[in-house]
């Protein structure tokens, strides 16, 4: 078992006097305290990265202070450990102090010093884990370029928001369209924070029947209903320590939204026919193809749920949205594919390249990988005619013809795909193709392409 993440200071004391007096004054000050009468085995109950402090005598029955201090630092140097002495243990302290003590407090001493001295020491603590969280995220930065890869702007910035909420613990809602990569993402916030070796646990709300949901999720008692005849252990208890990913949340009845709340707002759960409330430690990350807002609007998802799991949004962008990255991932699956089959990789051709770049990809990177293991395997490159409506540009156009006719049409298809994109203006087609607009219209007449109804309008300028 180990210490919540919630407790700020473990105090240790055998004195019940001293041990409750002392407590008093850091619970009054508004501190998460654990009471102790001895340090044995303390150093077990603490993660590396708990972020608490420990106040303790030096002279105790059993492990005195300055085992305890060795023990622990032997776990964590930086972790702060304040020593209590008595009047002629100021020598000893000394010696505590060299060995990496944070402070030393001589009895008797004033409730406002032992204050000062565990805010100090809860201040330089956090400083530390926020060090430790940045150089993690740095270190491990090539790792995520190798999980989400891509070189466009928007996977650029989905990284950079990735790196910088894993290190926290906030629970984080992830938007994503089907096949996008919202798992992808989710175990990748839980491998960079501090919960990786804790455990990742996976569950897709809108895979579980109406009747077993709440079992799956809160667990349940022998006895809580007809064939429950033995306790089971839920998954959220199950995930305590680590993270819970929650796909399809929107697909969640009423009844489990509130019981969700209650949990996210409490960090409790209570099984199914139990009376015991269970304290998590847990970080949730939920996600969604849905607008929430919308579905709230409408009655089909609670708003103070939404509200609350709306803290830490992260977008995952649609692969049509990601430009080039289409090319580069391709490739990257293929690759892989072509090494777990033996076979030897195989080079995109002009038209094929064409053929991905213009695709808008309905079924995201799941249909991208799914396409690549074909053309891995020599298959056909055959992907769902998705020309864009008015474009005149079909797939056969794309893959046949000659060279000359292969670049007009690749030139085209480009047009076509940027033109299927949101464009307020000529001139934002003109800066997303890298084209002077006078360029950008001759192009358009020359294949027959309209910016809308009044492509040539000086309103588009």
């Amino acid at each position: 078992m180990t210490i919540d993440n919630r407790i700020q200071v473990v105090l240790i004391d055998d004195d019940p006097h001293l041990r409750q007096a002392l407590g008093q004054t850091l619970d009054l000050a508004g501190l998460k305290i654990l009471p102790l009468s001895e340090a044995k085995g303390l150093a077990a109950q603490l993660e590396r990265d708990w972020p608490g402090v420990v106040v303790s005598d030096i002279r105790m029955p059993g492990m005195d202070g300055l085992e305890l201090l060795s023990e622990l630092h032997a776990q964590d140097p930086e972790l702060p450990v304040l020593l209590i002495t008595g009047h002629g243990d100021v020598p000893l302290a000394v010696q505590a102090m060299r060995a990496g003590a944070y402070d030393f407090l001589e009895k008797p001493f004033a409730s406002d010093a032992l204050l000062d001295s565990v805010r100090r020491a809860l201040a330089l603590r956090r400083l530390v884990l926020d060090n430790r969280s940045l150089r993690l995220a740095l270190s491990d930065r090539n790792e995520l370029s190798a999980r989400l890869v891509g070189h466009s702007a928007p996977m650029l910035r989905l990284r950079e928001q990735i790196g910088a909420l894993a290190a926290t613990k906030a629970d984080v809602l992830i938007l994503g369209e089907t096949g996008a990569g919202k798992e992808v993402v989710a175990r990748a916030l839980h491998d960079l924070s501090s919960r990786r070796n804790g455990p990742f646990v996976a569950i897709n709300a809108g895979a579980l029947a109406e009747s077993v949901v709440e079992s799956e999720l809160f667990g349940h008692e022998p006895g809580a209903f007809t064939g429950a005849q033995k306790r089971r252990i839920g998954k959220f208890e199950f995930a305590n320590g680590g993270t819970l990913f929650l796909d399809e949340i929107e697909s969640m009845s009423m009844d489990v939204q509130v019981k969700l709340l209650r949990m996210l707002q409490e960090r409790v759960v209570e099984r199914l026919g139990g009376n015991q409330l269970i304290p998590l430690d847990i970080r949730v990350i939920a996600a969604t193809k849905e607008d929430l807002r919308q579905a709230a609007d409408q009655g089909r998802f609670r708003a103070d749920l939404y509200y609350r799991l709306n803290v830490a949004p992260l977008r995952i962008p649609p692969l049509r949205e990601r430009g080039e990255d289409a090319l580069v991932l391709f490739q990257h699956y293929a690759d892989e594919a072509s090494a777990r089959h033996g076979l030897p990789p195989h080079e995109l051709q002009p038209a094929q390249r064409a053929l991905l770049l213009r695709h808008t990809w309905p079924g995201n990177v799941r249909e991208l990988q799914n396409a690549a293991e074909r053309f891995a395997l020599g298959l056909e490159l055959a992907l769902d005619n998705n020309a864009v409506e008015g474009s005149g540009v079909t797939t056969v156009e794309v893959i046949n013809g000659g060279l000359s006719e292969q670049v007009e049409n690749f030139e085209k298809s480009l047009i076509a795909a940027e033109l299927a994109r949101s464009h307020s203006s000529v001139r934002s087609l003109a800066e997303a193709l890298g084209v002077p607009r006078k360029t950008l219209h001759d192009k358009l007449r020359k294949h027959g392409l309209n910016f809308g109804d009044s492509s040539h309008g000086d309103e588009n300028e």
